[in-house]
This record gives C-alpha cells, sequence and structure tokens, in this order.
C-alpha cells in the first residue's frame, strides 16, 4: 500500500479521486498523460486495494476504496504539509 503511495503521479490520481468516481479519459484529460501510463498507475492503485473500478459499456471508472482509503490519503497529505523539524540531539 505504502509502495502504491509513494509515486507522486499516482498520489496525484488518489487526490483527484478523492473529488468522486472518474473515467479513465477524464483522468488522462486531468493529468495530461497517456492512456498507457494513467492505466499503469491505476493498476498498481487497484492492487494496493486503494481504488475500486467498475465497467459501464466500453467505461471504465475508478473511485477511492473507502473511507479508510480517504482518511490514510488525508493523512499522508496533512503529514507531507508540516515543517520540518530540525533534529534533535
Amino acid at each position: 500500500m505504502f509502495h502504491a503511495l509513494r509515486d507522486p503521479a499516482r498520489l496525484r490520481l488518489l487526490i483527484l479521486l478523492s473529488q468522486g468516481e472518474r473515467c479513465v479519459t477524464e483522468l488522462v484529460d486531468a493529468e495530461q498523460a497517456k492512456l498507457g501510463s494513467i492505466s499503469a498507475r491505476l493498476k498498481v492503485l487497484h492492487g494496493a486495494r486503494l481504488v475500486k473500478r467498475r465497467r459501464a459499456a466500453k467505461h471504465v471508472f475508478y473511485a477511492i476504496s473507502d473511507d479508510h482509503v480517504l482518511t490514510l490519503l488525508n493523512s499522508v497529505l496533512a503529514h507531507a504539509a508540516e515543517p520540518i523539524q530540525p533534529a534533535s540531539s
């Protein structure tokens, strides 16, 4: 799970998905990336159970798996935003 979260591009996808379900083409447009790159990132996130997917006709939609993932994402972002404290001797 943390392996999946360590990549900034995958983290950006999770942030987008935290705003609601999106189809793959919407994610491609939002990230201005190639379909193959987005699909590979989503595969890692899905494998880590951070996102869920559903198919509707020709489209595949992704969303955050559950509230636990949303809480984890918010905690990761809050921790990353904290100022770095000098090491104590």
